[in-house]
């Protein structure tokens, strides 16, 4: 795949400034389509070295360099999940609905997150910018009570980036690593108003937040997606919170939602299935709440993704790659090639299972194969943790 390693910085660039810049989702989507990241089909037929190595193919042997593989016979192969789908946003360009027991949720179809109305006064969690002051409209719509406290689930922009329009006199809560990073970042800054408010209240494991007749869960468990991250838990509504690690109905975001720990957020899914009783998922993005269901159908996709991933890593041998490509003094195109052989290993293995099931596997299982296959050779927790891993050629 002589363009993949291209594509896949400018993958990387567009995830780094997602954390600056929030765009809408559909202009995400249209911006994923014009950067042509690679999909691989079902219908592709690639051999590893343990086929033989002289059927040893990159991908860019079986994909298409052209436009056709994003439109026309080949877009309508794999039918849009409907479990990906969420409820219609509004014209105002946002929907707040209550989840139970004065929790609401807010979404724009591509961030969500929540408030929680006590008898003393409205608790936010997050503010993306990208719902921005709809998020001080959603909360008017349903009550006249001041917002007293904010909660950061993490440190990322994309969720947090707009705590500034919040009441200066409000209490700010989160990790102690995420109020590191702030504190970092506004002594990094020469334009300090663009970064949030730094945490008033922080804590290095566990912190009850009780306000009047409601009550918050916030836990660390270590770092997943990032250090800091959040379990925030209504006890009462029960309802999980939970941000950038599961996306109800859909795959993660790209690199496994450019996790700092992959063996932290694949340990992620088992914290909220074993130590939470919920019913309601609060996932940070895309179209809909989630539910206890959704959080088992992705841990199965990430225990698949290890899988392939380990697979992968064992079929696709570096000697191989050596042979077929030949003597060459450059020794970054050779890594290259066995990262494609490896990766396309892998999403051959993933793509027949999960193409209908959740959305977006077509478009980011090459991100993911990168990340876990990665993570797998050299990560030590990650190969641990897919040291007995095994799966057939084709998941069914």
């Amino acid at each position: 795949m002589e363009h993949e390693t291209p594509r896949r910085m400018r993958v990387i660039c567009l995830s780094i400034s997602m954390a600056v810049i929030v765009m809408p989702l559909s202009f995400i989507l249209t911006t994923i389509v014009a950067m042509n990241i690679p999909a691989a089909y079902a219908s592709d037929h690639v051999r590893t070295a343990w086929d033989n190595q002289d059927y040893l193919k990159f991908v860019s042997s079986t994909m298409s360099n052209d436009s056709s593989s994003l439109d026309g016979e080949n877009a309508t192969m794999t039918q849009f999940p409907e479990s990906a789908r969420g409820p219609t946003i509004p014209e105002t360009g946002y929907l707040v609905e209550e989840i139970r027991d004065n929790l609401y949720w807010v979404t724009d179809g591509s961030y969500n997150t929540m408030f929680l109305v006590t008898d003393e006064g409205v608790v936010a969690v997050d503010a993306p910018p990208s719902i921005g002051q709809n998020y001080l409209k959603a909360i008017a719509n349903v009550t006249d009570k001041p917002i007293t406290h904010v909660i950061y689930s993490h440190a990322h922009l994309d969720h947090i980036g707009a705590a500034g329009m919040f009441p200066k006199n409000a209490t700010y809560i989160a990790h102690k690593d995420t109020a590191s990073e702030l504190q970092r970042a506004t002594g990094l800054a020469s334009n300090t108003s663009a970064i949030p408010p730094v945490p008033t209240i922080t804590f290095p494991n566990n912190y009850t937040l009780q306000v009047g007749n409601q009550t918050l869960n916030l836990d660390y468990y270590g770092n997943n997606h990032m250090p800091g991250n959040l379990f925030i838990y209504a006890p009462n509504q029960k309802t999980l919170m939970l941000v950038d690690v599961v996306f109800p109905g859909w795959v993660p975001y790209v690199y496994l939602a450019i996790s700092d720990d992959v063996a932290g957020f694949i340990k992620a899914h088992n914290i909220v299935l074993n130590n939470y009783d919920f019913d309601t998922f609060v996932g940070g993005h895309l179209t809909r709440l989630g539910t206890r269901d959704d959080v088992v159908t992705q841990q199965e996709f990430v225990s698949d993704l290890g899988k392939a991933a380990a697979k992968a890593n064992s079929e696709v041998r570096f000697g191989d790659i050596v042979a077929q490509v030949g003597s060459t003094a450059d020794t970054w195109l050779l890594f290259s090639k066995y990262i494609d052989g490896v990766d396309q290993n892998c999403i051959q293995t993933m793509l027949p299972k999960w193409e209908s099931r959740l959305g977006g596997a077509e478009a980011f299982l090459p991100t993911h194969c990168f990340a876990m296959t990665q993570a797998g050779r050299v990560d030590p927790s990650v190969s641990a943790i897919l040291q007995n891993s095994t799966m057939p050629a084709t998941i069914n």
